[in-house]
């Protein structure tokens, strides 16, 4: 009380007595505080009993207003008072020893005041940067400390200053054998100088020499060394571990900000001589291993996105929800942040950060996941890890991600080869599970997949295979059979078979679209470029599926305005993704192309290849999700995956197939089967109407998986087309 009573007793004199000059104001409220441990005998007192507070708040005024009065960058006498007695030491040496109890907490606000409030550069200083970097040291010792909230406001002003002056960082990187030999010096010396004497006896030239050697020390660091300390972010990577949510998220964007610095020296120090990587990798484990064994995949796919740091939660409702999802929006959460994280690292900082992530994280602990026998086990970790790729966003990650589930081969594929890389080929194979939920959720991760801005995806499913154009006949023009409209004399000419000739005349809704929008019929099947005019592509496609077995034309809003908008804006997306790839814009020239090597579609392909074939006997959900993938296969703009898979007049090789060809023949086995069921035309109707819930569910129609495969068959040629017609005028637009 009494204390308190004389701190206002001495405003009350200061108020009323006339103002000293800056300087002589701000020495002697420095000599109070240094007289006060003169004076006093009691050091058990709290900090907050005494005067000191007060005297470093008007301190910081002081300097505060010095600033104001003078140009910008002018170091007034206060500052250089302040620099030239250490006064920055001799605090740090107070509050490590936290005398009086709570010194610390006061140094620390100090220190943070005063880089945040003097615009002027201060860390470049020796006299500076060298008690910043001890009071770093001091930070996160102790996890749940009282001054935890001042460690982190302290730590994150030195972080946003580095963010401001990368080269700073070079000061904050310190060699351990120098430090050590400073302690030894320091020890041997150590009682010649009292920590309160205010003059060093030091000249200024001195300083600034030594501030000049210890700045060229920091910025000629060699980054082949391994002896370099990174304190700022080791007393960081302590604060993450506080039990309090918030000092967590500030030390998470403090390092957020570190690993950004474009610092050559402190970004290897940051990823070898810190447990920084081992900080994002355990964490991430942890909360893998936390989430239940079992979960719905519906679950996992809607949970609401996350983002790191904001995860606010209740935890009865989460429960109410699903079982799991606390944990669930944990660990997206932190995925999150390591996404991000490394998204915004330097560059090989980044890259080994993802490394890390790969191989603690996804080889050590998904890999056995997606490889076990136990069905519930696997559709858990594959819905996991389909949101897990939905998720990254980082191209360090992503590429470190995509090399952990394809590999790194880059050759084509051989049909003995599909085995090698062991996780690839199970995920491909789980696309034709006996479990149908499973087959579905791998598509699906697969759809997700093959749309990410990553070359080496696409390259590793198909284009590796499709690179020498082997699946074309290898013959000279004299040795082929005779071709009619791009088809053999023998093949059946879809124009003039009468299961499509209804489809082909002027009444037909079907075509009068595409042929009314399309290039005028020429003579010849190809143009000179050697491109199949655009509508005998569409029309091959929209007549593939006989009259009697379609039913589009029978429901409203079956058009094919929806497919021809969606085809426009997905292709101008793809466009966007692929446009900085290597990517030729016209087929690899035949002369070019080692056609005698057997061609194999790769696995991937042969897969949904084998399911397409399968389309009238799966279950409707499986069709949509292999259409699906087919389809953004189809959209891509490589060259040679467009003529593979939308150029039905392309003369295949020996025992190749196509994805027209695999449609062919499922029409052919349609047209055997439809005969035998009675009342085919309403019945598919019928499906169709209630697939759009135009009808209700009533009793169960004979031959349903079927029909619904004969619609989705429908659908899909419709949407080839769209593609095939949006894919051709693009081109034709961009063509000079």
């Amino acid at each position: 009380m009494f204390s308190k009573f004389t701190s206002i007793l001495q405003h009350a004199v200061e108020a009323l007595a006339p103002s000293l000059p800056l300087q002589e104001d701000f020495v002697y409220h420095w000599k109070a505080i240094t007289h006060y441990y003169i004076e006093t005998s009691d050091d058990k007192a709290p900090v907050t009993d005494t005067n000191i507070p007060s005297h470093l708040e008007q301190m910081l005024d002081i300097l505060t207003q010095e600033e104001a009065e003078r140009e910008s960058g002018e170091t007034g006498p206060c500052m250089e008072y302040l620099l030239h007695h250490k006064i920055l030491e001799t605090l740090y040496t107070l509050g490590k020893a936290d005398c009086p109890p709570g010194m610390k907490q006061q140094v620390l606000t100090f220190y943070t005041k005063l880089l945040a409030h003097i615009r002027q550069p201060l860390l470049p200083h020796i006299n500076v940067h060298r008690p910043v970097q001890k009071l770093i040291r001091l930070c996160g010792e102790v996890l749940a400390a009282p001054t935890e909230n001042e460690e982190i406001q302290f730590l994150c002003i030195v972080c946003a200053k580095l963010k401001q002056d990368p080269y700073l960082v070079n000061f904050f990187l310190e060699n351990k054998s120098k430090r050590l030999e400073n302690q030894g010096l320091a020890g041997t010396d150590g009682g010649k100088e009292s920590a309160l004497a205010p003059d060093t006896g030091q000249s200024p030239a001195d300083e600034h020499a030594e501030e000049a050697q210890a700045a060229a020390a920091g910025s000629t660091c060699s980054p082949a060394s391994s002896t370099n300390n990174y304190n700022l972010v080791t007393s960081l990577l302590n604060l993450t571990k506080s039990p309090d949510g918030r000092i967590v998220v500030k030390a998470c964007e403090g390092l957020m900000l570190l690993v950004s610095l474009p610092e050559p020296a402190a970004a290897k120090c940051l990823t070898e001589n810190t447990e920084l990587c081992h900080l994002l990798t355990d964490r991430l484990v942890s909360f893998y291993k936390a989430l239940p064994q079992s979960m719905d995949p519906l679950d996992i796919e809607t949970v609401e996105s996350v983002n790191w740091g904001l995860d606010v939660y209740n935890l009865k409702e989460d429960a109410a929800i699903f079982t799991g999802k606390r944990a669930l929006i944990s660990f997206l959460s932190w995925l999150d942040y390591c996404d991000q994280l490394i998204k915004e690292a330097q560059k090989s900082a980044a890259v080994v950060m993802a490394k890390a992530v790969k191989e603690r994280f996804f080889m050590a602990v998904m890999e056995p996941q997606l490889m076990q026998t136990s069905e519930v086990g696997i559709l858990t970790s594959t819905a996991l890890l389909n949101r897990i790729i939905r998720q990254v966003t980082s191209d360090a990650l992503l590429q470190e991600m995509v090399y952990f589930l394809l590999g790194e081969a880059t050759e084509p594929e051989t049909p003995a080869k599909t085995a090698q890389n062991q996780l690839r080929h199970r995920l491909i194979e789980h696309c034709d599970h006996l479990s149908d939920e499973i087959s579905i959720m791998t598509l699906r991760l697969f759809e997700h997949l093959i749309q990410k801005p990553n070359q080496h995806i696409l390259h590793s499913l198909v284009l590796r295979s499709l690179e020498e154009r082997n699946y074309l006949e290898n013959k000279p023009q004299e040795e082929r059979e005779p071709v009619e409209n791009g088809q053999p004399h023998d093949a059946v000419d879809l124009e003039e078979d009468p299961l499509f000739a209804d489809d082909l005349s002027p009444d037909s809704r079907l075509a009068s679209e595409w042929i009314s929008s399309s290039p005028p019929q020429s003579p010849e099947h190809s143009k000179a470029d050697g491109k199949t005019e655009v509508h005998k592509i569409v029309n091959s496609f929209l007549c593939l599926v006989p009259d009697e077995a379609k039913s589009s034309y029978h429901v409203e809003g079956t058009g094919y305005d929806t497919y021809l908008r969606d085809a426009h804006r997905q292709f101008r997306d793809y466009c966007g993704i692929c446009q900085r790839w290597d990517w030729r814009g016209h087929p690899k020239p035949l002369e070019k192309c080692n056609l005698d090597s057997p061609f194999f579609e790769g696995h991937f392909l042969k897969v949904l290849f084998d399911r397409m074939g399968r389309i009238l006997d799966q279950p409707y959900d499986v069709n949509l999700q292999v259409t699906a993938v087919l389809s953004k296969l189809s959209l891509l703009p490589h060259p040679h995956l467009h003529e593979y898979l939308l150029d039905p007049y392309i003369n295949l090789a020996p025992g190749c197939r196509s994805l027209f060809s695999v449609i062919v023949r499922v029409v052919g086995d349609l047209m055997l089967r439809i005969h035998r069921i009675p009342d085919f035309t309403p019945k598919l109707l019928l499906v169709r109407k209630r697939l759009l819930g135009l009808e209700p569910e009533g009793i169960t129609v004979d031959h349903g998986t079927l029909l619904e495969g004969v619609i989705v068959l429908e659908e899909f040629c419709k949407e080839l087309a769209a593609i095939a017609f949006v894919k051709f005028h693009a081109a034709a637009s961009s063509s000079p």
